[in-house]
């Protein structure tokens, strides 16, 4: 058939039934033709891995030479590449094919005709790595400690950081050099500050629960009663619940009343 009858009747085709797969498969040999040429190609690209055949592309490309300018929006329309996507995945399905879940087509024309050693059809292949899909995140709380009990350096502490330190004095050393610095510490010399350990705790923001969580920073013997037991804990709805020393910690909710000794500070979201 010369390729201008070819084109014409393949393009008549597409116009007569642009929403019927089966009946296009079936009807038209031209669109069988051109199935057959891709998928013979296809095999050629694949390997062998395990004792089964492997296509590893996710992209399909056809190209068509010879189709005028006044036809390539019918060969470039989702119609066409979703038919050949099926056709094709149907046809390595059936051969027992392995091949990416996201394999797609899709569909190129040039009016130019084919050269003397150059066929109507070629068919690229290429791995697209998929678009990074945006990470859902949600914003974070902004949340402020209050001083109600004891003297601080600030009555009112922000949670900007990730870590914030509580302790009795601002810089704390141990024997061989520094060991922390505090953001909020009971310095004065006080009965209430004096509860306050050096190190006593510390609040840690988790981005991934989108919540703030109070470690136990204090050394103690769990059971001695002359240390005060824990010296940390949270009263939330009229209990009390000790906040011993972890890797988890405990989550904070709003109005929480952080007890330091005899040191009091409330947690709020803002």
């Amino acid at each position: 058939m010369p390729l201008s009858e070819f084109i014409e009747k393949l393009g008549r085709t597409i116009f007569e039934a642009p929403f019927g797969a089966n009946r296009i498969s079936k009807d038209a040999p031209e669109l069988a033709e051109i199935r057959l040429a891709v998928l013979d190609e296809i095999k050629t690209r694949s390997h062998r891995v395990a004792g089964r055949e492997v296509f590893p592309y996710n992209l399909v490309r056809i190209n068509l030479r010879g189709i005028p300018e006044n036809q390539a929006s019918v060969f470039k329309g989702a119609f066409f590449s979703r038919f050949f996507e099926e056709e094709l995945r149907g046809g390595l399905e059936r051969a027992n094919y392995r091949f990416p879940d996201d394999l797609q087509v899709e569909v190129y024309t040039t009016p130019q005709l084919p050269g003397p050693k150059e066929g109507w059809l070629w068919v690229e292949t290429e791995s697209r790595e998929a678009p990074a899909q945006p990470v859902a995140t949600t914003p974070r709380k902004p949340a402020r400690v209050v001083v109600m009990k004891g003297n601080a350096n600030i009555n009112e502490l922000v949670l900007a950081k990730t870590r914030t330190n509580i302790g009795r004095t601002v810089d704390v050393y141990r024997s061989d050099g520094p060991s922390r610095r505090n953001d909020l510490a009971f310095s004065e010399d006080s009965e209430i500050n004096r509860t306050v350990s050096r190190e006593h705790a510390h609040l840690v923001f988790h981005k991934r629960t989108n919540e703030y969580r109070i470690y136990n920073d204090r050394f103690y013997k769990p059971g001695n009663k002359n240390d005060g037991g824990c010296g940390l804990w949270i009263i939330r709805d009229g209990l009390s619940q000790e906040v011993h020393r972890n890797a988890r910690g405990t989550r904070l909710q709003h109005g929480d009343e952080i007890h330091l000794g005899r040191a009091v500070l409330k947690f709020h979201f803002k």
